[in-house]
């Protein structure tokens, strides 16, 4: 990801990036039932690291696998790259966690994005207070051997019924998390200044009383000229400041 991408995207709200990406013919991109812990922090945006949990099975998972230094949760936390974001395959079940605050406050020190899981996280009061990006889909005190199996390191994963691979763009802010194909970043990037100057025009025409048809979106021809025209004041102001 082009580091202009990457700045423009922390400036881009995750409903711009869905129309967008609808308007390219994706419409699942959006991940389902997760929320972020603490709303308010900056926009969270990095390629994908993934993790893909299974059904735990008793004789394979007891608690003793954490002793093991090769244990996937645990080399996750330890590899996932500086900028990314780790992404967690839980069967959208928060019944039993996918990390807590301990593995979430390491991922974070290591210099990740954010994390993202479609099942839940322990400890949640702390991880929501950490100045770290982290979305779940709803709190949870069991350990994830209680129900689940870490297993996959950085392979294609289902999070929030949406097709997760390594290397995507993940975005998430108040809204939610979306997942942007990385051959398409450059371009949802590039589309979203387009979007962000059009829809400042819309929501300053609005606020004046004027009606949204033919405005939004923009069909009548006065308007459209009309909006050239304020697109060439504002680059004026702008040149002038």
């Amino acid at each position: 990801m082009l580091p202009a991408t990457k700045e423009q995207l922390q400036k881009t709200s995750t409903p711009t990036i869905a129309t967008i990406l609808f308007k390219l013919g994706l419409k699942n991109q959006f991940i389902q039932g997760v929320r972020p812990l603490a709303p308010g922090k900056p926009t969270m945006v990095g390629e994908a690291f993934t993790l893909r949990y299974i059904p735990a099975r008793e004789d394979l998972n007891p608690i003793t696998v954490f002793r093991d230094p090769q244990h996937p949760q645990r080399v996750a936390i330890e590899t996932c790259p500086p900028g990314s974001v780790l992404v967690m395959d839980s069967r959208k079940s928060a019944r039993a966690a996918s990390a807590g605050s301990i593995l979430i406050t390491r991922l974070m020190v290591r210099g990740a994005a954010g994390v993202v899981t479609d099942g839940g996280f322990r400890d949640s009061p702390i991880i929501a207070k950490l100045p770290f990006p982290a979305f779940h889909h709803a709190p949870s005190a069991p350990t994830n051997l209680t129900l689940n199996q870490a297993l996959d390191i950085n392979v294609p994963i289902g999070c929030g019924d949406v097709a997760v691979f390594p290397g995507d763009v993940v975005v998430g802010d108040d809204d939610g998390v979306m997942v942007i194909p990385a051959h398409l970043a450059d371009r949802v990037a590039e589309e979203s200044m387009k979007m962000e100057v059009y829809e400042a025009y819309v929501t300053e025409k609005v606020s004046q009383g004027q009606s949204i048809i033919g405005l939004y979106p923009l069909t009548n021809e006065e308007n459209k000229s009309d909006f050239e025209h304020w697109k060439r004041e504002q680059s004026t102001k702008l040149n002038q400041s």
